[in-house]
């Protein structure tokens, strides 16, 4: 069950600094997508299936923390250290507009309708800003407990959830009334938070565990010991039955979601990993890394029920129905926090 993960990866180059996040957009009529983050200031996006470079997005002043796609795929966001979130284009890469802030901004996320922008960072605060009036003020929630790492959306976009730099747990949020509603006590500081595409799971990295909660009653459904410091964690979308994991040693770890058992490794890249995420139809997953590249690297099918089902360059269009939205983002040094004036 090994050989496949002795297949080279396809190996991404562009970016001329540490690669910080990574976003697959859902399987759109045009194929599936994939934006990157890095602290080169310049997110790319490229396709989701060959890894070819499409287009940068040229007009941050700092280093990039965090990417996303809308869930049509034509509209990109990011948050970066030039205290602002921008609004791009995806099919031309013009920037469509620019949500200043008053401080580095670390996470952003589309709404599920797509008609809405959360952004989060050192400010201590959660701002939605709806893009249909993007020089409105944007609506303030209740502020962070600390600077705020993560973001995403879940329940149709009824709750937010997010994570600290400096703290241990996620923190979900009532959209409505504005108020934390339930936190997900971790021991450490969560770096990654994923919403499962089918809405069922929570994936988060704390550093030296990964957890899978479930998303509708908050209970934990599973927790595993890392054999190394893990940055982030992606859940394999359309069988649920592993996830990846990458950090510190430099590798890509495989995992049976079940028993927490490594099934696999993949080594090739030259500097910790920051993100790892897994496409929309389970086929592939992508890393990146402090090294500057992105790799793709293949899935190979864990049993014959697998392989009698699986197609893997023939996107299921299924997996894009009822999609959930997935962000995470990455650590910052506390010397990084000079690449604002880069």
């Amino acid at each position: 069950m090994d050989k496949k993960k002795v297949v080279a990866p396809l190996v991404c180059h562009g970016h001329s600094r540490p690669v910080v996040d990574l976003f697959y957009s859902p399987i759109t009529p045009d194929g599936f997508f994939l934006v990157s983050a890095s602290k080169d200031s310049t997110p790319m996006l490229r396709n989701g299936e060959t890894g070819d470079w499409i287009g940068t997005f040229q007009g941050h002043k700092g280093a990039v923390w965090s990417c996303c796609l809308d869930k049509h795929a034509l509209r990109a966001a990011s948050a970066s250290a030039d205290f602002s979130a921008k609004l791009w284009d995806a099919l031309t890469g013009d920037e469509l507009h620019s949500f200043e802030h008053k401080h580095i901004v670390r996470a952003c996320a589309f709404s599920e309708d797509t008609h809405l922008l959360l952004t989060g960072g050192m400010e201590k605060m959660l701002r939605i800003f709806d893009l249909n009036r993007p020089d409105a003020p944007p609506r303030e929630i209740e502020k962070s407990p600390g600077s705020v790492r993560t973001v995403a959306w879940l329940h149709s976009d009824q709750t937010i959830l997010g994570s600290c730099t400096d703290m241990g747990g996620v923190r979900l949020w009532d959209v409505r009334t504005g108020t934390i509603v339930r936190t997900l006590e971790t021991k450490s500081s969560v770096t990654s938070a994923e919403v499962s595409q089918d809405g069922r799971y929570i994936t988060t990295a704390d550093g030296s565990t990964v957890k899978f909660w479930d998303a509708n009653h908050f209970g934990l459904v599973k927790s595993y010991n890392m054999p190394c410091i893990v940055e982030s964690a992606s859940l394999e979308p359309k069988y649920g039955n592993k996830f990846v994991a990458g950090g510190e040693d430099m590798w890509i770890h495989v995992f049976d979601f079940h028993t927490g058992a490594e099934i696999g490794c993949n080594k090739g890249h030259h500097g910790p990993v920051h993100c790892v995420r897994f496409s929309p139809g389970g086929e592939s997953y992508a890393s990146g890394s402090e090294d500057g590249t992105i790799r793709i690297w293949q899935t190979g099918p864990l049993n014959s029920t697998e392989q009698e089902t699986s197609s893997a360059n023939v996107p299921n269009q299924n997996a894009a129905d009822g999609i959930t939205h997935q962000i995470e983002n990455v650590h910052i040094a506390e010397e990084d926090k000079t690449d604002g004036s880069d």
